[in-house]
């Protein structure tokens, strides 16, 4: 089927409610520079500390080459998996820095390398041991299991985050449920935990330092309070203060629903059009999981609006949620707002539900001539969502929407969006922002085309979801 491309007539404008833009968050006066540079000071003490407590001394021979090795291996993969559950840990001040794209990208790579180093600590110091000793490889890690303390604990906390790094290859995403996954990356916490007492008992750079210990001891609580002050403290705070609860949940098209959640004090709510909250809805079997989704219309002080399509089992059971359901949320999250503009003009590109944000967004977008363009792609007319609203809030601006609709060539979401296309449907593209949300591949698509087109990179704003 050809693409069909729609270019509705401007509607007369429709009466909207005043609402109140937040103001834009404050600056807490820390660069990214900063951040890195205290992760980068923290590991050169952690290296620091292993030189004084003799690491690189008798090391005549290969055995006590090998322990050395398997001990700096051990430090260090034992302060990257601290760094690592610290990036997750939704800091409202790391996301606002660094947004959550970054963070999560972070995360993954820094688990991979937590894991390759944790193992090397095991074949190293094990096999160091067995030179030592003069004993066999397998005796020698018998002997370390059966009878160091916390030994069989630590290599309990090692098994695990060998699971987890597993079950986050690619290939093992796709064919987990992603609640399955995310129960799986929950023992993460057991194994940190696993390996701080392993570390306390037997690590031989802790047992005659107190300052070492009390560092240790140190990074350790600054985790865990981050993550229960960031995870578990301020999204009950901000649930119970402002009350949410579903109100209504309504149908917008076939597979897909929006959940309106009212509450009181509203306003006081501090998110932007853009933004994204992760949602637990207090339900049997909802409550243990969050999943992120954008609002699709602005906060206008009575509801927040998410607009969701049923793609796995969690999303299929909300359009069954019961009016008066408490709802739980985190957040709000995000940097894809109108406040990264920087042109008087926007190009705004959706694919599928990737129209979520952009809807939302709209309201705070430029008004005039020609200001705003909306590319909306979609499989079918079933699935383009907001169709009303989308017509009548471009036409406010001044500007235009094409539906691109229908199926063409091989890949569905890349073709529509050539430069070719980009240049005739947007002549002045290299004086706008762009502002992307969609299926991963559409995204890419659209990016690589704007850059052959000559679109300056910080122009191009995407909106990604991906949180643990």
């Amino acid at each position: 089927m050809a693409n069909t491309v729609s270019t509705p007539t401007r509607r007369p404008a429709r009466p909207t409610a005043p609402r109140r833009t937040p103001a834009a968050p404050r600056a807490w006066g820390v660069r990214r520079g900063d951040v890195v540079a205290i992760f980068g000071i923290n590991l050169l003490l952690v290296v620091v500390m292993w030189l004084r407590h003799g690491g690189l001394d008798n090391l005549g021979s290969q055995g006590a080459l090998l322990t050395a090795v398997g001990q700096i291996t051990a430090l260090v993969g034992t302060y990257a998996a601290l760094v690592q559950i610290t990036l997750m840990s939704r800091s409202p001040w790391l996301e606002r820095l660094f947004g959550m794209r970054p963070l999560a990208q972070w995360h993954r790579w820094l688990g991979f390398a937590t894991v390759v180093l944790i193992c090397a600590h095991v074949v190293f110091t094990t096999v160091g041991y067995a030179l030592g000793d003069g004993s066999s490889v397998p005796r020698e890690a018998w002997t370390l299991v059966s009878t160091y303390p916390w030994m069989l604990m630590a290599t309990a906390g090692t098994a695990l985050l060998v699971a987890i790094a597993l079950t986050s290859l690619r290939a093992a995403r796709r064919r987990l449920r992603h609640e399955t996954w995310h129960f799986v990356h929950l023992y993460a916490y057991l194994a940190i935990a696993l390996a701080f007492g392993h570390q306390m008992a037997v690590g031989s750079d802790l047992s005659n330092d107190p300052v070492a210990r009390g560092y240790w001891v140190a990074l350790y609580i600054a985790v865990i309070v981050s993550v229960l002050a960031f995870r578990v403290i301020a999204p009950l705070r901000v649930s119970l203060r402002h009350d949410l609860r579903v109100d209504r949940v309504v149908q917008e098209a076939p597979g897909v629903v929006s959940v309106y959640v009212g509450g009181r004090d509203l306003h006081d709510l501090p998110a932007r059009a853009g933004q994204h909250f992760l949602w637990r809805f207090m339900t049997g079997d909802g409550w243990w999981h969050a999943h992120p989704f954008s609002l699709s219309a602005p906060p206008d002080g009575n509801h927040l609006r998410i607009t969701v399509r049923a793609v796995g089992e969690h999303t299929h059971s909300l359009r069954r949620l019961k009016a008066g359901t408490r709802v739980v949320v985190e957040g709000p999250y995000g940097v894809f707002t109108a406040l990264r503009r920087t042109r008087p003009r926007v190009l705004l590109v959706a694919g599928g539900i990737g129209i979520t944000p952009l809807r939302a967004m709209l309201d705070e977008m430029p008004r005039g001539k020609g200001a705003v363009t909306l590319l909306y792609r979609a499989r079918s007319w079933d699935d383009v969502i907001f169709r009303d609203e989308l017509d009548a809030l471009v036409g406010e601006h001044g500007g235009v929407v094409h539906y691109i609709v229908g199926r063409r060539g091989v890949d569905v979401h890349a073709e529509p969006f050539a430069p070719r296309f980009l240049r005739q449907a947007v002549p002045d593209v290299q004086q706008r922002d762009v502002f992307l949300c969609g299926p991963a591949s559409l995204e890419d698509a659209v990016q690589r085309s704007l850059e052959s087109l000559g679109v300056p990179p910080r122009q191009i704003h995407r909106e990604h979801f991906a949180y643990l």
